[in-house]
């Protein structure tokens, strides 16, 4: 993957508009999906790794369009099946987080901590 350039990923436009799609929607989905996600701690602090400008572009454009895939609503398999929706999102994201986890630092997974440990009633803060 070293051999890839930015712009063979993700363009600096497109990762922007994923990016504040990624930021608009990620918390309303979160809370959704919060009770099927066992590695809940470990998507948010990848969440903070997405948005980190210091994390490489290439790490940040793969935890966007994992991240995109979770928030989007239809998808391989549609979210609003019960039991099963989110089973291809936490396939995504589990092998995604997998694959940067060297770049989830310990910045990002006290952030993440923060943000479920003092979110009021179930609403992480931003």
């Amino acid at each position: 993957m070293s051999d890839v350039k930015y712009g063979e990923i993700l363009e600096p436009e497109e990762e922007a508009e994923r990016a504040e799609r990624v930021r608009s929607r990620f918390w309303r989905t979160f809370r959704r999906a919060a009770r099927a996600i066992p590695f809940a701690e470990d998507l948010v602090a990848a969440y903070y790794c997405a948005l980190d400008p210091a994390v490489p572009a290439r790490v940040r454009g793969v935890l966007l369009a994992a991240l995109a895939y979770f928030i989007l609503p239809f998808d391989a398999i549609p979210d609003m099946i019960a039991g099963l929706g989110f089973t291809d999102d936490a396939t995504i994201l589990l092998a995604t987080i997998g694959m940067v986890r060297a770049h989830i630092t310990e910045v990002h997974r006290e952030a993440a901590r923060r943000a479920l440990d003092d979110a009021p009633a179930g609403k992480p803060a931003r």
